[in-house]
């Protein structure tokens, strides 16, 4: 195989069938839908860290945003051609909300583990040091659970990395 070709079917590479295509854009959807239903029903339920409610609505609706615009035909690039500049745009669009996010997931980290682990009792005498434990919890293990899968990818691809390295190796009486 040519290396040009190569380079082709890496970034292009083949696209799974529709039905699968829809399953895993609405599968990816229930995790923003749920930042934002916990974060909206928990709104003013954190004293302690206000802006984690915020956190979850606003990684939420930006979330639902990178799927929706992933379904958009200008998301895909052209098979044949140079890019359309409508493409470009969006190129440009996914790019920054996907910066926005990164620096967004950011702040939350702050905001999540700095009051680590607040008061789930609303009885008390310092209300201020409250925090609910539903809004809490899932905005911790959410923000952990994307830790736990980067990890994952991580130890995953330094696995195929030396798999392709093992089995690409040439025997010395091969010839080049």
């Amino acid at each position: 195989m040519s290396s040009s070709r190569l380079i082709q079917q890496i970034r292009r590479p083949p696209q799974p069938p529709t039905p699968i295509l829809a399953c895993s854009k609405l599968f990816l959807c229930i995790m923003p839908i749920a930042q934002i239903a916990i974060g909206a029903v928990h709104l003013d339920d954190c004293p302690r860290q206000r802006y984690i409610p915020i956190y979850l609505i606003v990684v939420g609706v930006f979330g639902l945003v990178l799927t929706v615009l992933s379904c958009l035909p200008c998301a895909r690039e052209p098979k044949e051609g140079p890019p359309s500049p409508l493409s470009r745009v969006c190129t440009i669009w996914n790019s920054l909300t996907s910066f926005f996010l990164f620096c967004w997931f950011i702040a939350g980290n702050v905001w999540i583990y700095s009051i680590y682990q607040p008061n789930y009792k609303k009885n008390t005498t310092d209300i201020s040091s409250y925090c609910n434990k539903t809004l809490y919890l899932f905005a911790f293990w959410t923000t952990t659970l994307v830790y736990i899968l980067l990890g994952g990818f991580l130890i995953g691809g330094c696995f195929v990395l030396v798999c392709f390295y093992l089995c690409g190796r040439a025997d010395p009486d091969d010839d080049i």
